[in-house]
């Protein structure tokens, strides 16, 4: 998480920097343009790895919040492509179906690429999930 805060500052600074913008880009302006952001990398790494090193995955917190990355995770970064294609079917008069031949090939490749490990981090959390919530029953007898 800090390594990604830190990423994202310099990809600002570097921007910035070749944008010529007369102010440069502080620290105390990357947090209040990127908040929402931080605060999510933050809570992250203040809040939820400590949960999870401390033995509580047994706790109500861990296990909605891994519900709820589960869901964000599938809306936000698998469901985003097949609505990037609707959207543009839509725009354009066509099915879904139709819209990776009316695209340029290359795009359905970059999509392919880009979905790829998103559907693979999505099966790793899901795994993950049903071993929490799937605890045999001679644990639970024992």
């Amino acid at each position: 998480m800090i390594y990604d805060s830190y990423a994202m500052y310099l990809c600002d600074w570097y921007r910035a920097r070749d944008q010529d913008h007369a102010h440069s880009l502080t620290l105390r302006s990357f947090l209040s343009r990127n908040r929402l952001m931080i605060t999510h990398h933050a809570v992250i790494l203040f809040v939820l790895v400590p949960v999870a090193q401390l033995k509580q995955q047994h706790t109500l917190l861990y296990k909605v919040n891994g519900v709820l990355t589960l869901a964000t995770f599938l809306c936000c970064r698998i469901l985003l492509f097949p609505f990037m294609y609707w959207s543009y079917g839509h725009q354009q008069g066509l099915s879904l179906l139709q819209v990776p031949f009316h695209i340029p090939f290359f795009c359905n490749v970059a999509n392919a690429f880009l979905i790829a490990p998103q559907i693979y981090w999505f099966s790793l959390l899901c795994r993950k999930a049903l071993r929490l919530f799937d605890t045999p029953q001679a644990k639970k007898d024992g």
